[in-house]
């Protein structure tokens, strides 16, 4: 009986184990648009000028009923091109601001939206991708609806944010490009270096996982974004950095690889995660540039 008892009660420690590791995967910390505002100005000093254009914020309501907060940044010339870009995990629509000055010198009217959970969302748990992906193609849809079904429409994301691009091409997102930075191919080596990095066992990722389809109806084993690139035909660009250990950049190397049609690959030298246009910003976007005005004259993809 007391052998019985030992077992149920580590039994129990064990589920309660995996739960909380779901829960902590799932939930994470969560910052402010303030918070994220000021940390882009100190990435990137262009940003702060950005508080100066005439934004526009809405609401886009996905296929469930939930709302997305969006952010419309116009450009200063009038032009037909738009890009929708998609920040990163625990972050939120500022998140991607300190690209955005880039984009803007090619033209673009940038649209920025915060990711399920975060921002000014309800909450939700993040499913890497899986749901995300879903809400990227309500912005998709929102934003042909909105400014026009003639427009040049584009993509760029970071981390969870280029995940979420890779994820969505299970969709047949209507867009002429991606520029996909610090992206992964599959949450589970993702999550094996989380646990790592936490002095715990690597494969209490797959009890972990089997928590969060219980809790949260998606498995991390589902969280494939490199699956959905086997049909795909829209040009990428993926950026990596080369010292990144929380993203590593072979994602970004096997995603290359297994993408049909046109990508390039650029690996950042010194560059830790999501800070490549921080390591080198010059190059960075010259990177970019090249790449975006290369699809726009037809002589990529």
């Amino acid at each position: 009986m007391t052998a019985l008892i030992i077992i149920l009660i580590l039994f129990a420690a064990f589920c309660i184990l995996s739960w909380q590791l779901a829960r902590y995967a799932a939930h994470g910390e969560r910052y402010s648009l303030e918070e994220t505002f000021k940390d882009q100005c100190g990435q990137n000093p262009e940003v702060e000028a950005l508080s100066k254009v005439k934004t526009t914020s809405y609401r886009v309501i996905n296929d469930a009923g939930y709302v997305l907060h969006t952010t419309f940044y116009p450009n200063d010339d009038q032009t037909n091109k738009y890009l929708i870009m998609v920040h990163g995990y625990t972050l939120n629509r500022n998140g991607e601001l300190k690209y955005m000055p880039i984009f803007r010198r090619l033209g673009y009217n940038c649209i920025v939206y915060d990711h399920r959970g975060h921002g000014e969302n309800a909450w939700k748990p993040c499913s890497f991708g899986i749901e995300e992906a879903k809400d990227l193609m309500a912005i998709i849809r929102d934003t042909y609806e909105r400014y026009g079904k003639e427009i040049y429409l584009g993509l760029t994301g970071e981390s969870l944010g280029a995940g979420t691009e890779i994820t969505a091409l299970q969709y047949h997102p209507d867009v002429k490009f991606i520029v996909n930075d610090c992206g992964f191919a599959d949450i589970i080596p993702v999550e094996k270096d989380g646990l790592y990095g936490l002095k715990l066992p690597r494969w209490l990722v797959y009890p972990a996982s089997c928590a969060a389809a219980v809790l949260y109806g998606h498995s991390f084993t589902a969280a494939k974004p490199i699956r959905s690139l086997k049909d795909n035909r829209i040009p990428i660009c993926f950026i990596h950095g080369e010292e990144d250990t929380f993203i590593r950049p072979e994602h970004s190397v096997k995603m290359h690889e297994a993408n049909p049609a046109y990508s390039e690959l650029h690996l950042i030298p010194g560059a830790e995660h999501a800070k490549s246009i921080n390591t080198d910003p010059k190059g960075y976007e010259e990177i970019v540039d090249r790449f975006v005005r290369g699809v726009e004259n037809g002589t990529l993809g």
